[in-house]
């Protein structure tokens, strides 16, 4: 395969409108697109990853678009296995790694961080508040690292966001009706 396919790997507590337009307008770059949800171990989680990647398929088969894939077959904590996974699974060497800019410093302190540059070129996705600074710039030069900066523009919401306000316009439209009949994120209204 001559072209590089998108890995979107995210945390997604839950998905918002801004990780279905990146889907979207992931599908108008890439040939292929595959989408899945793990478990960031820098972050704590306010639903278990069963209820996220069921929200997250539901998203993706909502969006009924044959250049996104849903894999969650694909999911590790650790980054490294994922991009293993899929390339096994795909039988592909071009693979670009789907990143925020709020998390492209994490790369660096990343388990194998010297395994992943070489076998992944990074996506990142600038998020309004989260410029790509020049000392992190000149990090992934120093180190090699191949990426390109996408011009991709996504609302200015976030999982966090949501649970904060739970603006239920910020959720795909497929999403609110299981997110409020399960009163998912009920317990962080209570709690922040």
């Amino acid at each position: 395969m001559g072209k590089s396919i998108a890995l979107f790997g995210t945390s997604a507590d839950p998905p918002t409108i801004g990780h279905q337009k990146i889907l979207e307008e992931l599908s108008k770059i890439y040939p292929f697109t595959i989408g899945y949800v793990s478990n960031n171990p820098n972050k704590n989680h306010k639903e278990d990853i069963s209820i996220r990647s069921h929200l997250l398929k539901t998203l993706i088969e909502d969006l009924d678009n044959p250049k996104i894939l849903f894999n969650q077959g694909v999911t590790s904590k650790w980054a490294v296995e994922s991009i293993k996974k899929c390339k096994r699974i795909y039988k592909l060497n071009n693979l670009d790694f789907v990143i925020g800019s709020d998390l492209i410093q994490d790369i660096f302190s990343w388990k194998n961080f010297e395994k992943i540059i070489k076998e992944v070129s990074f996506f990142i996705i600038l998020r309004e508040g989260y410029p790509v600074e020049s000392n992190t710039l000149k990090m992934l030069e120093t180190y090699n690292v191949k990426f390109k900066i996408s011009s991709i523009k996504i609302p200015n919401i976030s999982s966090s966001k949501f649970r904060l306000n739970f603006n239920y316009s910020n959720l795909p439209p497929s999403l609110i009706d299981f997110v409020k009949k399960n009163n998912l994120y009920e317990s962080t209204k209570l709690v922040e």
